[in-house]
């Protein structure tokens, strides 16, 4: 859990003097100006458990600056210490900078001092209150994934492909942890559940929708939130999902949406990742695959775009070969459908194999309920 303390201002005396003053008590970084904060807070692995921001810098000022900070380290606490102490000022940097506690200048060592520790504690407060929500929440949403599994085997594994697309963004893409983002991306098939076999089947098969058939699909969205708002504290999650298929150009559902930055930074990624799962062929997309999204490339958020794209983008397709279920591994994923008797659609290709997929595998190999080759891709895609 991150602990230290990130103090932007322009004034150099001023930074020199704070690290003096707070040596010892706090671990600090300090960085000159606003621009230079969000170039580090982009490209830090460890983003800090409290950021403290001048509100008058050259450049972009301090209640810009923690907004822009918001969306790239969520669970920092933010203080703005300023000189210029107005109404306005302290108006807009609680409404756009979403901050924590409001200090003037010159602010006495002994306030400043209490201030920080507060924000710790209310870091502490907040990353305890996630942990305790993933653990709480991770046996309803399992419920919810195996229900997928059952009804929507397709649904269960873009949903579980797109998660690991999410997991590896935020290793490898200087991407603060969303663990929001995370569940959405599991959930965001639910509403998928709610269509008629006859639809599924014919969206499986690329076969065309009828106009009504295509009205009732694009509210999967709607009818995903609708399941997910049930559930107690995912309400952020449930609007990830429910805003999806919403275009940064204002294209998509829902029609009276938001727009552009103001739809929540994870629903940006989930259209970006929703988009790719459609064309990709394979376990992580391929140049190619970027190339046709970037046709429309007024939908999506391309600052994120690029970030995906050089994280996740493949350059050659995996092979495939095929392997007995006896010798079948979790974390395999799987290259090609598995069928039982008359064409009934057991586990779905694209599906990472866990533990009980191979055991259900073996199982239903056993008593000749599909053959006893499994196609899964020769090695994870780079």
């Amino acid at each position: 859990m991150a602990t230290d303390i990130l103090i932007i201002d322009d004034d150099l005396n001023l930074l020199a003097a704070m690290k003096r003053q707070l040596r010892g008590r706090f671990p600090l970084r300090t960085v000159e100006g606003g621009e230079a904060a969000i170039a580090h807070l982009k490209e830090t692995q460890e983003p800090p458990a409290v950021i403290v921001c001048d509100m008058r810098m050259g450049g972009i000022d301090g209640v810009e600056t923690l907004r822009q900070a918001k969306d790239l380290a969520p669970d920092a606490v933010r203080l703005m210490l300023t000189g210029n102490a107005d109404m306005q000022t302290a108006i807009d940097a609680i409404n756009n900078g979403s901050i924590f506690r409001f200090l003037t200048k010159p602010c006495p060592p002994a306030i400043l001092e209490a201030g920080l520790e507060a924000a710790l504690e209310q870091h502490r407060l907040i990353t305890a209150e996630r942990e305790l929500l993933e653990k709480t929440l991770a046996g309803s949403i399992k419920v919810m994934m195996d229900l997928l599994a059952m009804t929507y085997p397709q649904g269960y594994s873009r949903a579980t492909r797109i998660r690991k697309w999410v997991r590896k963004l935020n290793t490898s893409a200087n991407m603060p942890h969303r663990w929001q983002l995370d569940i959405a991306a599991m959930l965001a098939p639910m509403g998928m559940m709610s269509l008629p076999d006859e639809i599924l089947s014919k969206i499986h098969r690329g076969t065309p929708l009828t106009d009504a058939e295509l009205r009732f699909y694009e509210r999967v969205p709607e009818l995903a939130r609708d399941i997910i708002s049930n559930i107690p504290r995912l309400q952020g999650v449930a609007q990830i999902v429910y805003l999806q298929s919403r275009g940064f150009d204002g294209s998509g559902f829902p029609e009276d949406g938001p727009t552009g930055v103001e739809i929540p930074i994870d629903a940006r990624i989930l259209k970006i990742l929703n988009d790719l799962s459609e064309i990709s062929k394979g376990m992580n997309p391929t140049a190619i695959d970027f190339a046709v999204l970037e046709v429309n490339a007024s939908h999506y958020d391309m600052a994120l775009f690029r970030k995906i794209k050089a994280t996740l983008e493949t350059l050659v397709s995996s092979k495939k070969k095929t392997l007995q279920t006896a010798v079948l591994l979790p974390g395999m994923d799987l290259a090609e459908d598995v069928l039982g008797k008359g064409g009934r659609l057991i586990l779905s290709g694209l599906t990472p194999l866990s533990e009980t997929h191979i055991e259900r595998l073996r199982t239903l190999a056993k008593l000749k309920l599909i053959p006893d080759a499994i196609v899964v891709f020769s090695d994870d895609e780079t």
